[in-house]
């Protein structure tokens, strides 16, 4: 039973009970907090302290290192939730982890965002806007400023490269590289917030100074035939050279975070980062003009990628997100444009769950003229989409983007759409302890449920969530365009270092 990878869910789940009897904003933040305790309970439960729950199995899985992935990322929402009781049995554990030993290969950029960023999220919230959550804690939370130079110390030696371009994993017990030559753009350009944050709060310049020089090749690319459109990169770099290696563009895995973080990091400070700015604006821009496509007889706009001599017309869940970073930087640069285009791609992505049997979106979809199998172009001609990886992985995408959407127009519809995927989410993807992703979002009842339940889903589905309903606060994305604070890509506030912007 154990080699079993999946369930069939025989039946049709039941909508929730309180999915139409929640009806305020308040009511519903009160919701999601209840599912967070309930997930939290079974993680607790049956899984802490490793790094995730198995829900169909009530068991663990080590998939980050067996350091306490969950607990880590939970720490941030749990604050921000107010759950005084989950905050101290995190705050207890946190102390214990050994950062220094792990039997699995270590993924530098998956590290960063989730350790990293999780414990200094956590850090600038207790000694910021929910301190009254620490006043008893002092000890503990300065052991995540601990914790979190500790385990940058335990990885600074990828950066000792030819190039300073970090290797992508790591032999820890060895001190070395796994062997690989090649880094992703995502993975070299996602680690400037949390290693830049961690030197401006300790004052240590050294973790700031790496990220620094690794970026240089991502901002001045080269070859420069990899750069087909302005600002769309490759999304392979080699190591030793600092050259990229290919030309593919894109806005999903492999290229992501590097451009959410371009304006994410001028929202950090704007005097140190404005090349960052400016190369957000160069690829925004080559975004709108060469990477977007209307599918024939649709109104979608959805963003493809590049293999650098022709787009390939697919996309997917991982995408949604820019509908947010878009908004965002639309927000900062005073740049109605890019917020226009941001809630049009939010509103492609809502289409995308909207459209389904369960109302959750897909993985993967393509349209023509990609090339499609009879029963894909039947579906392109119902959807205007054809699903390629009908899965449900807990993404947080799409509900990130409302999150943005709703913060800078305060439009109750994207409140709405937050709540219908939430449902939708929650009742296709429950279990008895905790939640679970599904093989096939256009099949009642979701298919196959398949075994993990990702430390990100406490992290990002469940905070965004929570804060599209939740109260002002300071944490919160500015409607005004003004932020104290910017969101790490694995859903992580940090309070900013410059002026807000």
């Amino acid at each position: 039973m154990w080699s079993a990878n999946y369930i069939l869910f025989h039946r049709a789940p039941r909508r929730p009970e309180w999915a139409d009897h929640a009806v305020t904003p308040a009511q519903r933040a009160e919701v999601v907090k209840d599912v967070f305790k309930f997930a939290w309970k079974g993680y607790y439960e049956n899984a802490f302290p490793h790094d995730e729950l198995l829900p169909l199995w009530n068991w663990h899985g080590d998939s980050r290192n067996g350091w306490g992935a969950t607990a880590v990322e939970a720490l941030g929402t749990a604050t921000i939730m107010d759950i005084p009781e989950i905050v101290d049995s995190i705050l207890d554990f946190i102390p214990t982890i050994n950062f220094l030993k792990t039997k699995d290969p270590v993924d530098v950029f998956e590290t960063t965002i989730r350790y990293l960023g999780g414990m200094l999220s956590a850090y600038d919230l207790l000694t910021g806007p929910m301190q009254h959550l620490a006043e008893n804690k002092a000890e503990a939370v300065g052991s995540l400023l601990i914790q979190s130079k500790t385990l940058a110390d335990t990885l600074k030696f990828a950066f000792d490269t030819p190039t300073g371009i970090p290797w992508k994993k790591l032999l820890l017990d060895e001190r070395k590289s796994d062997g690989s030559s090649i880094n992703t753009a995502s993975s070299i350009g996602t680690l400037v917030l949390e290693w830049t944050r961690l030197s401006d709060i300790t004052g240590d310049k050294q973790y700031a100074a790496f990220v620094e020089r690794a970026m240089r090749y991502l901002l001045d690319p080269k070859p420069k035939s990899i750069e087909i459109f302005p600002g769309i990169t490759g999304t392979w770099v080699n190591v030793y050279s600092g050259s990229f290696t290919d030309a593919w563009g894109s806005w999903g895995g492999g290229g992501d975070s590097f451009y959410e973080y371009l304006i994410k990091m001028y929202v950090y400070d704007p005097a140190r980062f404005s090349l960052n700015k400016e190369r957000w604006i160069e690829a925004a821009e080559s975004t709108i003009k060469y990477l977007t496509e209307t599918p024939t007889g649709t109104d979608l706009f959805i963003i493809t990628h590049t293999t650098g001599k022709k787009l390939d017309h697919e996309s997917g869940h991982l995408q949604c997100f820019a509908g947010g970073n878009f908004i965002l930087g639309g927000q900062i640069l005073n740049e109605t444009r890019y917020i226009d285009y941001g809630l049009k791609i939010t509103e492609s992505c809502h289409e995308m769950y909207s459209r389904t049997a369960t109302g959750i979106g897909p993985e993967r979809i393509r349209w023509p003229p990609a090339s499609m199998t009879p029963e894909e172009e039947k579906q392109f001609q119902t959807s205007g989409f054809a699903i390629t990886d009908p899965s449900y992985q807990l993404r947080p995408e799409t509900m990130e983007s409302y999150y943005y959407a709703y913060r800078a127009t305060e439009d109750p519809k994207y409140q709405k759409w937050a709540w219908e995927a939430f449902v939708a989410i929650v009742t296709h993807t429950k279990t008895r302890n905790g939640f679970a992703p599904i093989s096939d979002v256009n099949k009642i009842g979701g298919g196959w449920k398949l075994p993990r339940q990702e430390s990100y889903f406490f992290s990002e589905l469940l905070k965004y969530t929570y804060l599209i309903f939740a109260e002002e606060a300071e944490y919160q994305v500015s409607s005004q365009g003004r932020n104290g604070w910017v969101f790490s890509t694995e859903g992580h506030p940090l309070k900013v270092a410059g002026t807000a912007v």
